[in-house]
């Protein structure tokens, strides 16, 4: 959530940045309803106050009015809180100055360009074509065991996969992010706390009867592991994690979703830091280095674009995609995702560090480092006339010194 003064202080701001964000959050609402609280809660205060120095001589008398009158205000602010909590639990986070305009994924702006977009003596093809011809991804079976969307990597498809995400978690230990591994299931009050609830809510899957849903990305995890407490460590906190993700992916479909790019289930190597205010920028460009080492130690062709407005999503203060050329496809798709947050999460989660005598809010960075995707540029980039697959470089010894994929 963003700070309530903001709205105090400059409501007209508040209305813009709602405005550009496409929020129907009725702001004149939450303002009186948060001026309603405020000044319910200061009558609160005057009477315990006087609850407390009340005299011999008018102790019973008043006394039992001010008891029925805390009451009913208690009562009042409960009600009051939770409709604040709510309304405010929907404001978008600020958007950094900067953001480019657009209304789609059309509208991100290039940053740059890096490797040698391949060459084909031959007309490429998808990586579902390619896989298939290896016999190394299986989507007939995925679907017949469990149902569209999800699919299983079979031997050099597995291996490769594998490879790709110890060589990333690898990557980030050298960097000095601890590795941790995290549940898959996470309460519902973790996912808001990391604003994927109220806005994600159709691509989150739901545990029936427990207040448990399975996790979209570990970023909810490693942010969550923090809800509730003072950081009494010196920032930053680097954090990687390797763990399955779930998807609901509504409404994906067509030309987009081919093959195996928007499925239900994926593995996925996440960046988390926790840093000072003042140096979430700098932890966000960490994050797209490390981003941008691993790209080009595969010796993958990919850009670097700048998320406009209408593709940014509401809890983002600002964000970069990683995109792969994908020849088979014809264009470029998205591997990554690096998001500054600054303090939207940490308020809802309500986590703080000392800054000497001071608690405040830290800011928090999300970032892809690594998911199947990967392994997905890596059969279209890397395919041969011949329908055989040369692994990078660096993944070969990871897969015994091979060279190449192997089928079943």
């Amino acid at each position: 959530m963003i700070d309530l003064n903001l709205l105090r202080e400059d409501p007209a701001a508040m209305v813009e940045l709602c405005r550009k964000r496409g929020c129907t959050v009725d702001l004149q609402r939450l303002g009186q309803v948060d001026a309603d609280l405020r000044r319910q809660l200061g009558r609160y205060e005057e009477l315990r106050h006087e609850q407390k120095h009340l005299t011999p001589e008018v102790a019973r008398e008043r006394g039992r009015q001010i008891k029925e009158e805390v009451n009913a205000l208690t009562q009042e602010i409960r009600a009051l809180e939770e409709v604040r909590q709510d309304l405010w639990s929907r404001l978008p986070n600020l958007l950094a100055q900067d953001t480019p305009p657009g209304e789609t994924a059309e509208g991100n702006l290039e940053l740059k360009r890096t490797g040698t977009c391949p060459r084909f003596g031959f007309t490429p093809k998808p990586h579902e074509e390619v896989a298939a011809g290896l016999g190394i991804l299986d989507l007939k079976r995925g679907t017949k065991v469990t149902e569209s969307g999800f699919y299983y990597w079979r031997a050099g498809g597995a291996a490769l996969v594998w490879a790709l995400l110890s060589y990333a978690m690898d990557l980030l230990r050298e960097h000095s992010f601890e590795v941790i591994l995290t549940p898959i299931l996470a309460k519902r009050h973790t996912l808001f706390g990391t604003g994927y609830l109220p806005f994600g809510e159709d691509q989150i899957y739901q545990l029936k009867e427990a207040d448990l849903c399975l996790i979209g990305t570990t970023e909810q995890i490693l942010v969550g592991l923090h809800g509730d407490e003072v950081l009494e460590t010196d920032l930053p906190l680097l954090y990687a994690s390797a763990s399955p993700c779930f998807r609901t992916e509504a409404g994906a479909y067509g030309r987009q979703s081919r093959g195996v790019f928007r499925v239900h289930q994926f593995y996925k190597v996440e960046q988390v830091v926790f840093c000072r205010p003042e140096e979430s920028e700098h932890y966000l460009q960490v994050c797209q280095e490390n981003i941008e080492a691993l790209m080009e130690r595969l010796e993958l062709h990919h850009r670097v674009v700048r998320v406009c407005l209408g593709d940014l999503g509401a809890p983002a203060y600002k964000k970069l995609d990683t995109e792969a050329w994908f020849p088979g496809f014809g264009d470029f798709r998205e591997t990554h995702s690096n998001s500054n947050l600054l303090d939207f999460q940490t308020r809802r989660l309500n986590i703080r560090f000392r800054d000497g005598n001071r608690k405040r809010l830290p800011h928090t960075i999300s970032a892809t480092m690594a998911t199947e995707r990967i392994a997905l540029a890596i059969l279209e980039q890397f395919q041969q006339e011949d329908g055989s697959v040369m692994i990078p470089t660096v993944l070969r010894p990871y897969l015994g010194g091979r060279e190449r994929l192997w089928g079943p």
